[in-house]
């Protein structure tokens, strides 16, 4: 079973853990765009390539034996810090929706560029599926 840590003294964070320890068997996900599973972006919209890049996240752990319960570790990488930041709450409500109340360690990195010219966020994910 997965389990969060966070230092005594430090202010609980909002949405993520600091730190979370797991044993079992390792899923390790690779950056998930907000395209569909044909490869092509419905929507421009940076919480609606949210909400398919968690899709696609969900139909990676289902294939691997898993399920976001599981997620131990998230980097999301994104093209606009500041349209992150401004559609928080909207993110917040999508990742709910898909994911459920889980929180994993997470890093946010603002980037220059993606490899698919579309996509405005790409997410790696780490699960740990308990013995």
């Amino acid at each position: 079973m997965n389990k969060t840590h966070n230092p005594e003294h430090w202010p609980r964070p909002m949405g993520y853990s600091n730190a979370v320890s797991a044993t079992g068997r390792m899923i390790f996900i690779a950056g998930q765009i907000g395209w569909n599973d044909a490869q092509e972006f419905e929507s421009d919209d940076f919480v609606a390539q949210t909400r398919q890049a968690l899709s696609n996240i969900k139909a990676c752990l289902e294939a691997a034996g898993s399920q976001p319960a599981h997620i131990v570790r998230m980097t999301w990488y994104v093209l606009d810090k500041k349209e992150y930041l401004g559609a928080l709450g909207q993110v917040g409500e999508v990742y709910r929706e898909e994911l459920g109340r889980l929180y994993p360690a997470m890093s946010l990195v603002e980037v220059s560029a993606l490899v698919e010219d579309k996509a405005r966020l790409e997410i790696e994910v780490t699960a740990v599926v308990p013995h």
